[in-house]
């Protein structure tokens, strides 16, 4: 089995690209980490608690939803189910539930034989560093070979339940419950009907709506206005979309593939993970939008022919170098070739 699941790329080896919040939301002056719900023994483990049990070292691969990978990750931690020994389980549990200290308190849940199976750790360490609190620190759940969104920054609860409750990225993103990578479970779609998508694709205005997973591939869409949607997953590949305004648009994983973007407004966009091969980009204005995962050529590029790897037009595009940077090696490889050419 290839190191990549599917629709993956690597970032470069020192990279660990930031998604999400940057910081925890107020912090109690001595961390800890609340185990509830359906165990013997709920109780409060201090960080120093939890270091006390058997520390658990793993090398593992993170995927992020937003297409990034990064390979041989090493995290030390104790495991969940040395936790779980602690505390001791009913046998009517079935989920656990990750709570993490965020401003806006979210988290994530698996079904607790997912979360033993696939071995999650309780991480305060990460390549033999305390893990950062850009990156989750002080504690972070890992689930190996599941999206990165289960494993919850600043993880403060463990809440352990007889039914599934979803968290927020499930929830109210519309990410995947499941969240497999090899299966490229990224999303649910929105519920749309035939109805409202007709009429949204008549007024070209999907301003401020949820319509992730929206298929709107070979339309004539030039002068939509998009600005804020959720279009997580959506497809306009091949369409025509010059003059589009897409200004702080949520457009992860979003497929713009041989699409004609000329003039198009991309700017405090959310461009993870989306594809723009072949799509034409004469005029875009990228400026302060996120693009860690997105790509702008087949990834074998520069072993091929250039009529294979078909060169995006780029006239006048509007990038930063932090943003070129923050690709993938061979992605920021081809957009620097591409720009020096005007």
């Amino acid at each position: 089995m290839s190191s990549l699941p599917p629709g993956q790329q690597l970032v470069a080896g020192e990279k660990w690209p930031l998604v999400g919040e940057r910081t925890s939301g107020p912090r109690p002056e001595i961390w800890g980490l609340e185990v509830k719900g359906l165990v013997d023994r709920p109780c409060r483990f201090s960080l120093s608690d939890l270091k006390s049990l058997p520390v658990t070292r793993r090398i593992v691969d993170i995927h992020c939803v937003t297409r990034w990978s990064k390979l041989g990750v090493e995290f030390a931690g104790v495991s969940l189910r040395d936790v779980l020994s602690e505390v001791g389980r009913v046998s009517s549990a079935r989920f656990v539930s990750f709570e993490s200290c965020s401003e806006r308190r979210h988290s994530s849940s698996l079904s607790l034989e997912t979360a033993l199976e696939l071995e999650t750790l309780l991480a305060w360490e990460v390549d033999g560093q305390p893990l950062p609190e850009l990156h989750g620190g002080p504690l972070r759940n890992i689930v190996p070979n599941r999206y990165f969104y289960k494993s919850v920054k600043w993880l403060q609860g463990l809440d352990f339940l007889a039914h599934d409750r979803m968290g927020y990225w499930e929830s109210d993103a519309g990410y995947h419950n499941l969240a497999d990578p090899w299966q490229e479970q990224r999303y649910i779609a929105a519920d749309i009907d035939k109805r409202m998508a007709k009429r949204l694709l008549e007024t070209r205005d999907f301003s401020d709506l949820d319509l992730r997973g929206f298929q709107a591939g070979g339309f004539e869409l030039n002068g939509l206005v998009a600005c804020r949607s959720k279009l997580r997953d959506a497809s306009f590949r091949n369409g025509q979309l010059r003059r589009a305004n897409f200004h702080g648009a949520n457009l992860s994983n979003a497929h713009f593939e041989n699409a004609d973007l000329t003039d198009a407004n991309f700017s405090e966009a959310d461009l993870e993970g989306a594809n723009f091969c072949g799509a034409n980009l004469q005029g875009c204005d990228f400026r302060g939008a996120s693009l860690f995962g997105a790509s702008f050529v087949v990834e074998d590029w520069q072993t091929l022919p250039q009529t294979e790897w078909q060169a995006a037009l780029m006239s006048n595009v509007r990038f930063t170098e932090e943003q070129i940077e923050s690709l993938a090696t061979n992605q920021a490889a081809y957009l620097a070739k591409t720009l020096n050419k005007f």
